[in-house]
C-alpha cells in the first residue's frame, strides 16, 4: 500500500516577518512625532491685533515733508453681513440697499438748479490753515447700518479698508445687504503736504463710474460724459473726504473749536461740489463697538433737495469716523455705526 509522504511543518519566511516588524515600528514612531505637533498647534494663542499707528506730515510753504511708512495692513478678514428685515418681499429692498451707500456719499444735486446756500454759523474764532496733518495708519473699520427708505426699515453692513505706506494710499468703502449684493466706492492717490491727493475715484454697483484727477492738466474728468471740473490741490472725493477730515483735526485739534467750519472741494462720479462741515461739541456715543467719545461735524443742507450729513470723529481712533448719519428731506435716513476696528 502506497502512503503519501508527510511534509514537515513549514517555517514562516524570515523576510516577511522583518518587513512587518519594520512597518509596525515606523507607524509607532510616526504617531509619537505627529501628536506633539498637533498639540502645539492647538495650544498656540490667536494672534493679537496690531495697535493703530498714525503718521504725521508737517506742511511747510516751500516744500512737502516726508511721511514715515506705516506698518503693513492687517490680514484681510472675512466680510460679515447682517440680516435684512424684509417687508412685502425681497425685491422691495433694492432701493434701501442702494440708499445705504449714501451714508458715505450723499448724491450731488442736479447741476441745472441752484439756490442761495444756507448761511453757516459764524466761527467762534477765525480758523487759519492747518499747519500739520496726521494721516491715520492702515486700518479696517466695520460698521452696522440701519435705515429707513420708503416707509421700510432695513439693515446692512459696511466696511472701510484704509491702507497707506507714507507715499500713497488706497481706501475702499463697501456696503452689502443680505441677499442683494453690494456696492462699493474706492479712492486711490498720493500723500502730499496738503494731505490726500486722489488720482482716481471709482463708484461701482450695477455699473462703474469714475472720476480722474489730472493735476498736470488742471482738471477732473468723469467717465459719465459730464463736463470736466477744475482741479485743485485740496480736491477730495467721496471716500477720501472723510479721511482728510480726520487728518486735519488730528493734526491740529485746537484749530477747530465748536462753531468753526471745514470746507472741502469734493468730487463725485459726475461732478464736484464744496462740502462744508460745522464743528459741534464732543459727545459720548453708545455704539456697537462700545462707549466712544467723538466730535460731531454737521453738513447742513444748502439747497432744498440736499441731505443733512452728520459725522462723528473719534480722537481715540485717529479721528476716523465712528458714526455717519444721512437724513433726507422726507425723513428717510441711513445710520452707520462702528462695531469693529482692526
Amino acid at each position: 500500500m502506497n502512503t503519501l509522504p508527510v511534509q514537515p511543518a513549514s517555517t514562516p519566511p524570515l523576510r516577511p516577518l522583518l518587513m512587518l516588524t519594520t512597518l509596525v515600528l515606523l507607524a509607532h514612531v510616526w504617531v509619537l512625532q505627529a501628536a506633539p505637533m498637533q498639540w502645539a498647534m492647538e495650544a498656540e494663542p490667536a494672534s493679537r491685533l496690531r495697535p493703530l499707528i498714525t503718521r504725521t506730515i508737517e506742511i511747510k510753504p516751500a516744500s512737502t515733508a516726508a511721511v514715515a511708512p506705516s506698518p503693513p495692513p492687517a490680514r484681510r478678514a472675512a466680510r460679515a453681513t447682517s440680516p435684512v428685515s424684509q417687508q412685502n418681499g425681497a425685491p422691495a429692498l433694492v432701493a434701501p440697499a442702494q440708499a445705504a451707500i449714501e451714508s458715505i456719499a450723499p448724491p450731488l444735486p442736479p447741476p441745472a438748479e441752484s439756490s442761495p446756500p444756507v448761511a453757516a454759523p459764524v466761527p467762534a474764532a477765525p480758523v487759519a490753515a492747518a499747519s500739520a496733518l496726521t494721516i491715520p495708519g492702515s486700518v479696517r473699520l466695520k460698521y452696522a447700518m440701519t435705515g429707513r427708505s420708503k416707509n421700510m426699515d432695513y439693515h446692512a453692513s459696511a466696511q472701510l479698508d484704509w491702507r497707506q505706506d507714507g507715499q500713497s494710499y488706497e481706501a475702499n468703502m463697501a456696503v452689502s445687504a443680505f441677499g442683494l449684493g453690494s456696492r462699493s466706492m474706492a479712492s486711490s492717490g498720493r500723500i502730499t503736504g496738503d494731505g490726500l491727493a486722489p488720482t482716481r475715484f471709482l463708484d461701482k454697483s450695477r455699473s462703474e463710474r469714475a472720476a480722474h484727477f489730472d493735476a498736470d492738466k488742471g482738471k477732473i474728468s468723469f467717465s459719465a460724459n459730464t463736463p470736466d471740473a477744475p482741479w485743485r490741490p485740496d480736491a477730495q472725493d467721496r471716500v477720501s473726504v472723510f479721511v482728510q477730515l480726520a487728518s486735519l483735526l488730528a493734526g491740529n485739534p485746537a484749530a477747530y473749536p465748536p462753531g468753526s467750519s471745514v470746507s472741502l472741494y469734493t468730487a463725485g462720479p459726475t461732478a464736484v461740489d464744496t462740502w462744508t462741515f460745522v464743528v459741534d461739541a464732543q459727545e459720548t456715543l453708545n455704539l456697537p463697538i462700545g462707549e466712544t467719545s467723538a466730535v460731531k461735524l454737521t453738513r447742513k443742507p444748502q439747497r432744498d433737495y440736499d441731505q443733512a450729513v452728520d459725522v462723528w470723529l473719534a480722537p481715540a481712533l485717529a479721528w476716523l469716523p465712528v458714526r455717519i448719519r444721512i437724513t433726507q428731506q422726507n425723513g428717510d435716513f441711513v445710520d452707520q455705526q462702528l462695531r469693529v476696528a482692526e
